[in-house]
């Protein structure tokens, strides 16, 4: 039962409780609620991913997977990388007994009503919704937040933060002539277009994809919930760049982005977090904002198909408002955002700076990461204290009276909802 409605008859049976003469209480035994909980469905951005201290999963076959080793598979359950730091746990929810995070990162709406282990690039991990299942066996769901859409067939978040860095490294440590050294093959080093994003046929498909899992998502929520009353929370995506990098990241030895070869100035951004051209900024803030026309969308049209149920748009896109990566001087040490990090090989040390490397050191590093993709995928995800924030955004989300929110945060630090 969604928390505004539990309280609201808490306040009723207490009348009730008052006006009914004892003679007239019903007989018999009565059913001991199950205990209240709150669920974490979708991605990355809600798994935890860039929060660290990742828990076990128990994968398709029932056993419970804990880091598997740098070099094992992708697939591995684990690396879905659910956080005891995630924003599911940060946040304030009175009246929840328990809180269970089934989302996992590299989701895609497939995964709700699918088994991630089924489709290309998937984990070993079973559908969501049959993870679900097994939670309203045993809980009264009251709350599900979603995040969903940033990864689908179309396109994928990580596979767009690949392209962009990729292009920007190869732009800052090979000349157009030699770009053949680079990963093996040629490799683009323009700046990333809104084209290289996402189109919006592409937006459009991945909108139709996304209504129809969590349409299903909604159909099992009203068939399983104990007392058939849960508030979902439908949260959109924060972008961990800035509209523009500080003015300290726009040179280094008197070279800019804009020009050939820039290895000093690439060196810095990377140590920074921010391995990418200015120029690809405004199409990453028009794709941040496409996502979350997309939520919006979703939550729009399913409302009006499921007109009793309780759902919820959190926009959290100005969430990490002057605490991005390279917003400002002392990146990434004051940013909510992950920087992105490479290993050389699945060594489990990271580099953190690319100072001296030559082109062929810059395509070994690179290749690890296409190779043992989890030993990048933490890079550009909300950290654990920008879970935190994204808590208290949820926190808001959970206790509103409104059908949409925005979580904002103050050149000061303060975190509105509204």
């Amino acid at each position: 039962m969604s928390l505004f409605r539990r309280a609201a008859l808490a306040a009723a049976l207490a009348v009730a409780a008052v006006a009914l003469p004892a003679a007239a209480a019903p007989a018999g035994p009565a059913t001991a609620a199950l205990p209240t909980a709150a669920v974490a469905l979708g991605d990355s951005f809600i798994s935890g991913e860039g929060a660290g201290a990742y828990a076990p999963v128990v994968d398709v076959n029932g056993v419970a997977q804990g880091f598997p080793g740098w070099s094992a598979p992708n697939s591995n359950a684990y690396f879905c990388h659910r956080s005891p730091n995630a924003s599911l746990f940060q946040a304030d929810l009175p009246g929840i007994a328990a809180r269970f995070n089934l989302a996992c990162s590299g989701g895609q709406p497939y995964d709700i009503a699918g088994a991630s282990a089924t489709r290309t690039k998937g984990r070993q991990v079973s559908a969501q919704l049959d993870q679900l299942r097994a939670v309203a066996q045993t809980h009264d769901i009251d709350l599900v937040l979603v995040g969903l859409g940033s990864n689908n067939s179309s396109f994928t978040f990580g596979s767009v933060a690949e392209k962009c860095a990729n292009r920007f490294i190869a732009d800052a440590w090979t000349g157009w002539w030699e770009f053949w050294a680079y990963l093996g093959g040629p490799v683009e080093q323009e700046p990333c277009t809104d084209a290289d994003l996402a189109t919006a046929a592409q937006f459009s498909a991945a909108t139709a994809e996304t209504t129809a899992a969590v349409r299903q998502l909604l159909t099992t929520l009203d068939q399983i919930d104990a007392d058939g009353q849960h508030r979902v929370v439908f949260q959109d995506y924060t972008n961990p760049l800035p509209t523009d990098l500080a003015s300290p990241y726009w040179t280094e030895d008197d070279r800019d982005d804009t020009r050939d070869k820039f290895r000093a100035l690439g060196a810095e951004r990377y140590a920074a977090g921010c391995p990418i051209h200015r120029a690809s900024l405004a199409p990453g803030q028009r794709f941040s904002q496409g996502l979350g026309t997309l939520v919006s969308s979703v939550r729009t049209t399913l409302a009006a198909e499921f007109p009793q149920d309780d759902l919820v748009y959190l926009n959290v896109q100005r969430a990490f408002d002057g605490a991005r990566l390279c917003e400002s001087a002392g990146s990434p040490g004051n940013a909510l955002a992950t920087p992105i990090r490479l290993m050389d090989g699945p060594t489990g040390v990271f580099v953190t700076s690319l100072s001296g490397y030559d082109k062929l050191d810059i395509q070994r590093i690179a290749n690890a990461c296409g190779t043992y993709f989890q030993t990048c995928q933490e890079s550009w995800h909300p950290s654990a204290a920008g879970h935190r924030v994204l808590g208290r955004c949820l926190t808001g989300a959970a206790a509103t009276g409104a059908r949409a929110v925005s979580c904002v945060r103050a050149p000061d630090g303060t975190i509105t909802v509204s």
